[in-house]
């Protein structure tokens, strides 16, 4: 089976699988999406869905986590990964929104960027999900599955993200990247699997008898 072909069969199966796909992270409009996602570096949706409701309870803007105060911001998501860098990250970057930006999540990568504890990935996250552009995110799943379905290298992610880019239709992007991380979460695990046993794995490479060994992202 080609690469595009392999394409094809994964969005197919996927779209099965994962008709509506959401995202995974709790919030409640443009400004909480992006702050979920700051907080989910090196930290699982789950850890962060049980902080994030009372993090907004205070308040879903800017300046009601100005008001918070970098320190009431870290008594919060102190549980979390990185809190203090998070904590003066979103406290940072609320008063940049406010100050730069009216107080409004920006719609392009390179303002988004701009901000404190933003990244390319986070933007892409934001820009995909809060503002519908067509972006393809690369997480770890993703990383993982695009070199145990011969997708991509797994060089970096940037690689890999040219690489599904490229083989996947543009209006699929926004979905297909949640549908992927789903399916490397209750499927193709980092721990299991390996390339052998999941079924889009034994679909797409029935012959296949060697594990796969992944680069990490």
């Amino acid at each position: 089976m080609k690469k595009k072909e392999r394409a094809e069969v994964i969005s197919s199966k996927l779209n099965e699988i994962y008709p509506k796909p959401k995202v995974p992270l709790y919030h409640t409009n443009n400004f909480t999406l992006l702050i979920a996602v700051v907080l989910s570096a090196q930290c699982t949706d789950k850890k962060v869905n049980q902080v994030t409701p009372v993090l907004f309870h205070e308040g879903t803007s800017p300046k009601h986590l100005k008001a918070l105060g970098e320190s009431g911001i870290y008594e919060i998501i102190k549980s979390l990964g990185l809190s203090r860098q998070k904590s003066k990250n979103i406290f940072n970057l609320s008063d940049i929104l406010l100050e730069q930006f009216s107080g409004l999540v920006p719609s392009n990568f390179e303002d988004l960027e701009s901000l404190p504890g933003v990244g390319h990935k986070t933007s892409s996250v934001v820009m995909s999900q809060a503002f519908g552009i067509p972006t393809f995110p690369v997480d770890t799943h993703i990383h993982r599955l695009a070199q145990r379905w011969e997708l991509s290298s797994g060089k970096n992610v940037m690689q890999t993200e040219r690489d599904l880019k490229s083989l996947f239709p543009i209006e699929s992007w926004n979905k297909l990247h949640l549908q992927i991380i789903f399916y490397g979460r209750e499927h193709c695990t980092a721990r299991s699997c390996h390339g052998l046993e999941c079924n889009l794995c034994k679909e797409l490479f029935p012959h296949r008898k060697i594990p796969i060994k992944h680069i990490k992202a």
